[in-house]
């Protein structure tokens, strides 16, 4: 199925923010319904969430968006961390005029729902972090995995990226047992938003929050949200080890091991079984 038909039942604009300029957003469900935002990751774009807006559309506002410097949202020159992101959430829930939202993100994206929970914790309902950066990485191969991004990364920087190049990365953020979903389309979108003349001025300044991580790791004792951490025996540099460890240290949290196979994108990769942990997680009491 492509990307458009999963967007079917959905709505794209672009939002002005006071700080960080037009921000894409896709957005589906009952403008009066509680809202779920869904954040990507790094170097990523909304389309990430192309398979759970519509189909949790029923029940939830659903939006996704472009993170300033990524996608089709405003390329900013600025120092790019993750908390200076969690302003870009706050300013673009003020914008679109939502008070309090279910946060859900993945890798990047639950970096800075982290960050948002413990600066503005009386705007978040429910925290999902999935598969987030910004936590300790306790194994080996956490480590390993990250000194190889970060060299991968540092190889690619200054190339102009091509088809093979995006493919392999994006192939990286799938179980193998999934790569039948790396398709060409996916590819070829992700692809134009790296081509794009405004990102080579402010993609390397993206990029440079991946040796910066420590720098900025999640204060997880405050984070007073309920909190599920979603994750997948196979995700990259942050493993099960790691998401283990951090769930030990938050106040209210549950850990949800997805049964399906997936690597970093379990959203993406198993989207049924996703959409109705998410749904029960979001839709139950607190």
């Amino acid at each position: 199925m492509s990307l458009w038909q999963d967007f079917l039942g959905s709505t794209t604009h672009y939002v002005d923010t006071a700080s960080f300029g037009r921000i894409r957003v896709v957005e589906a469900g009952p403008k009066d319904a509680p809202a779920i935002i869904f954040q990507h990751g790094i170097g990523g774009h909304l389309e990430a969430y192309s398979k759970n807006l519509v189909a949790l559309s029923d029940q939830f506002r659903c939006i996704a968006f472009d993170y300033v410097g990524h996608a089709l949202s405003s390329r900013i020159a600025m120092e790019y961390t993750p908390p200076v992101l969690a302003e870009q959430l706050r300013e673009l829930m003020d914008a679109m005029g939502i008070e309090r939202a279910h946060l859900s993100g993945e890798s990047l994206g639950g970096w800075v729902s982290g960050f948002f929970a413990v600066k503005y914790p009386q705007r978040v309902l429910k925290l999902m972090l999935n598969t987030g950066a910004g936590v300790p990485i306790v194994s080996e191969k956490g480590r390993a995995d990250m000194l190889d991004l970060m060299e991968r990364s540092k190889k690619a920087a200054g190339i102009a990226p091509s088809f093979e190049m995006v493919k392999h990365r994006i192939a990286w953020l799938i179980h193998p047992n999934n790569h039948h979903l790396v398709t060409d389309e996916l590819v070829n979108l992700r692809l134009h938003f790296y081509l794009m003349p405004e990102g080579r001025e402010v993609t390397p300044m993206v990029n440079r929050m991946l040796p910066r991580h420590d720098e900025f790791l999640l204060p997880l004792e405050q984070i007073s949200s309920d909190t599920m951490m979603l994750w997948t025996r196979n995700n990259p540099i942050h493993d099960l080890e790691c998401a283990q460890a951090a769930a030990a240290r938050i106040p209210k949290v549950q850990l949800y091991v997805m049964a399906a196979d997936g690597a970093h994108w379990p959203q993406y990769e198993a989207p049924d079984e996703f959409n109705r942990v998410a749904r029960a997680f979001f839709g139950g009491a607190a």
